[in-house]
């Protein structure tokens, strides 16, 4: 039990892993074999890896190494699929990595886009006189629509007074219907849209070189304005930065966000919540003991 190429030869034989697993695989396992060996002081043998070794090479990699949670955990799963075909193949009686859990995934914070790239985009859009554009992004940076909402939406779904305005979203996610305000930002964007639209007998709003706009036309805006203005933004940031700036001007009013956004769970929109690693930063340099 330590010629470990060949029993790593014999297990991939088993598997239709692509090539390039195949070289992770082999990588992750002979890790294991010479941290065992530098740990324990003793040459590798697979009929002595106990539970203890498995949870301490997980550690080795996070604490010592600091590889990113995903890596670690790739290497862990190889050494657990691998025992586990040992197992198998009754040449060890049990797998010592089964009960060893991998690093948990620390839910990141969405990134939203700064003030100053968001004045940056809106400009590049209004001096090109690009009307739909403007409406678009406008829609998600200012009422945290869904590209599925935005081109879904219909004439019918709108009303705009000059004190408020709202739209209804049909088309989210699981079909739900939402009813979302729009502010004042917002209303004029639409507004400006809406008087020069094309006269097309389609109830849709936004209207493509062929029709309907679709998901894809959406996102081929936004990657287009990306591109104009260098700064790197898809419809899903435009959504994220709208929810950070509501939770911002509300108290942090996780409830109304979720609603606006269309969340059933308060759990999925509480991520807008957490801090960034710089916001955590300045909080504790602004910590005194005085």
């Amino acid at each position: 039990m330590t010629d470990l190429p060949t029993l790593v030869d014999g297990f991939l034989e088993t598997r239709d892993y692509s090539p390039h697993t195949d070289r992770a695989i082999r990588s992750d396992l002979r890790k294991f074999a010479g941290w065992f060996e530098s740990a324990n002081n003793e040459p590798f043998d697979l009929t002595r890896v106990t539970v203890r070794d498995v949870a301490d090479f997980r550690e080795h990699l996070a604490r010592v190494r600091r590889q990113s949670v995903a890596t670690v955990n790739r290497a862990l799963v190889s050494v657990r699929r691998f025992l586990g075909h040992l197992v198998r193949s009754g040449a060890l009686p049990e797998n010592p990595a089964e009960s060893v859990r991998e690093l948990r995934r620390m839910p990141t914070v969405p990134k939203g886009l700064t003030t100053g790239q968001v004045r940056k985009i809106l400009r590049e859009i209004e001096l090109r006189q690009d009307r739909r554009a403007g409406a678009i992004i406008g829609l998600m940076l200012f009422g945290g629509l869904r590209v599925s909402d935005v081109v879904g939406l219909d004439l019918g779904d709108v009303t705009i007074t000059p004190r408020s305005g709202q739209v209804i979203c049909r088309h989210g996610k699981g079909n739900k219907l939402r009813i979302v305000p729009l502010p004042v930002e917002a209303r004029r964007l639409l507004s400006i849209y809406l008087e020069c639209r094309p006269p097309v007998q389609e109830q849709v709003i936004f209207i493509g070189e062929r029709g309907p706009l679709t998901d894809d036309g959406v996102r081929a805006i936004c990657s287009r304005y990306a591109a104009i203005t260098g700064v790197k933004f898809s419809p899903h940031i435009l959504r994220h930065t709208f929810a950070h700036r509501f939770l911002s001007a509300s108290n942090n009013d996780i409830v109304a966000l979720a609603q606006i956004l269309g969340h059933e769970s308060l759990n999925t929109t509480a991520i807008y919540t957490k801090r960034s690693q710089d916001e955590l930063q300045q909080r504790v340099e602004e910590m005194r003991y005085e």
